[in-house]
């Protein structure tokens, strides 16, 4: 027999306007029947007129539902929240606590955190701390059986929570809100989320909560924010839906995912997937969709090439792995072109192609050996990304499309090629059009994959591929299985259709003579000097 679904009500900022809050509920259910719980997000008590409270709290007045609220959003409603481990505060009206997690005797889990968010110490009453989100994350997300939960209440919104998503109005998501609140919720995945405080109404498209083409299917979240009772502009400020308890629920049911499903709006970029850091647990850092480019940046690199502020007990790099034999792109061998080297990193370098489709053609090779991006450590990979990200400031300066592409098909050291495209040659969509195109032609399935996904989280150690990244940052990528044209991205940009040079898709075919590459290396070292990051300060 299928789980009957709980019926509950989910109101934003209260401000002390009971009977308005009370009558209306009412009236839902004389016309749509009863609902189990009412729960209130945001400001419940107004700064002034307590004499509606009072008829509440003395019992003249009685809630028509069981209401569970949050606490303290500023100090004048501080006094009416006495036990910070939550209290009846009037018949039908409970107050939750500073944070927590309900679980009702269906098994619907609630969790609450209550206040405003406060990274100084003492933190205010009102407010909560990292030390508060981690206690919270900490008590559910360790378990290897955790998979989410059914409600997270939170009275400010989570920050960034509008990336990727339906408008979100005149609120500005990338500066509104809480970061630590965002870290909540990626961390505890709830199948609803309210929050309030903003004074407007604004239902997120559902996200999803996991990485596709790398991890199982999660359930989606759906982030409603609500706006205050009684509202001259009678914005949404109730919001009704029935739930089944994720415990009771068939797994394939569970995860379903809606059709306007979105990509996790935390996960944006790599500064954004850093939010609340501070009060990450240890094992999560291993499973971040992102790399976090600003942690280094800024300090000066020693002539050792150690980070100059490194800690006393500095984490050992893994030892990359040894190629079996002679490798044309370890810094160290003997075959390496090295007039072609233009710019040396701590774990990368940079060098112009031989046979390049332009003159600033240009390579990003670990200096260790590596046979793919999948396979390199994440301090590389730190430093690859500053080389893609300068390259393409390098090139926009010039008026240019940065173009990269890995073939990790019969190659044992990993090479990005990064090639640049002249903005009035193609646009991006032109250039992503002519790789779908040429695929098709190939019977090759070039698939687009998320925005802001990893790599590495999509193929193995080991596994062939092709891949291709613009500077919009869309991703195309083809799961090489038998044979692959070796030439392929070459061929694309060389078309008519993007570059127009279609004699020079063989590399073989544009290669000159030493002096000439040696030209080119030295203006590329030239212009490319204002932009080198590795430079010490």
């Amino acid at each position: 027999m299928a789980q009957k679904p709980l019926r509950l009500l989910a109101c934003g900022d209260v401000e002390g306007k009971f009977d308005i809050l009370f009558n209306r509920v009412q009236a839902i259910q004389k016309k749509s029947g009863n609902f189990d719980l009412l729960l209130c997000v945001g400001n419940f008590f107004g700064s002034t007129q307590d004499a509606e409270w009072e008829e509440y709290k003395t019992g003249i007045k009685k809630a028509p539902i069981q209401t569970y609220v949050l606490g303290a959003n500023n100090q004048e409603t501080v006094k009416y929240f006495q036990d910070a481990d939550g209290c009846e505060l009037a018949e039908n009206i409970t107050y939750l606590g500073r944070k927590g997690i309900f679980t009702g005797s269906s098994g619907l889990q609630i969790v609450y955190l209550s206040g405003t968010e406060s990274l100084n110490e003492p933190v205010p009453g009102y407010s909560f701390s990292p030390k508060d989100v981690s206690s919270l994350r900490m008590m559910l997300c360790t378990t290897s059986q955790f998979k989410g939960v059914d409600i997270l209440l939170t009275s400010p919104w989570p920050k960034c929570v509008g990336n990727f998503g339906n408008s979100s109005g005149e609120v500005d998501t990338k500066k509104c809100g809480s970061a630590l609140v965002s870290s909540l919720a990626t961390g505890l995945k709830p199948r609803y989320h309210f929050a309030a405080l903003e004074k407007t109404y604004y239902e997120r498209l559902p996200y999803r909560n996991h990485i596709i083409l790398q991890e199982n299917a999660q359930h989606a979240t759906r982030f409603i924010a609500l706006a205050n009772v009684g509202n001259p502009e009678k914005k949404k400020y109730l919001y009704a839906f029935s739930i089944v308890p994720m415990k009771l629920m068939d797994a394939a049911e569970l995860v379903k995912q809606p059709p306007d499903v979105t990509e996790n709006p935390y996960r944006k970029s790599g500064q954004e997937a850093s939010i609340g850091k501070q009060i990450l647990a240890p094992e999560e850092s291993a499973c971040q969709f992102f790399f976090d480019l600003n942690e280094k940046q800024g300090r000066k690199r020693s002539s050792t090439g150690r980070d100059s502020k490194s800690s006393p007990h500095p984490k050992q790099p893994r030892k990359p792995p040894q190629p079996p034999g002679p490798c044309w792109f370890c810094l160290a061998s003997p075959e390496v072109e090295k007039h072609l080297v233009v710019n040396i990193g701590t774990h990368c370098y940079l060098a112009l192609a031989k046979g390049g489709l332009s003159d600033d053609h240009v390579l990003i090779l670990p200096i260790g050996h590596y046979q793919s991006v999948v396979e390199l450590s994440a301090e590389v990979v730190e430093e690859v990304e500053k080389y893609k990200a300068t390259l393409r400031r390098f090139f926009k300066s010039r008026g240019k499309w940065c173009v990269v592409f890995e073939r990790n098909y019969k190659s044992h050291h990993l090479q990005l090629q990064v090639i640049p495209v002249p903005i009035s040659c193609s646009t991006t969509d032109d250039i992503k059009d002519a790789f779908i195109t040429q695929a098709q032609e190939q019977q090759i399935e070039l698939l687009e994959i998320p925005e802001h996904s990893d790599i590495k989280q999509i193929a193995q150690p080991g596994a062939a591929y092709f891949y291709v990244e613009l500077d919009t940052g869309e991703k195309l990528f083809h799961r090489i299985k038998k044979n692959f044209p070796l030439q392929f991205g070459r061929e694309v940009l060389a078309s008519e259709a993007i570059l127009n040079v279609p004699d020079k898709s063989d590399w073989r075919q544009c290669q000159i003579s030493k002096e000439d590459e040696e030209t080119l290396a030295r203006r590329f070292r030239k212009d490319f000097e204002p932009y080198d990051f590795t430079l010490d300060d």
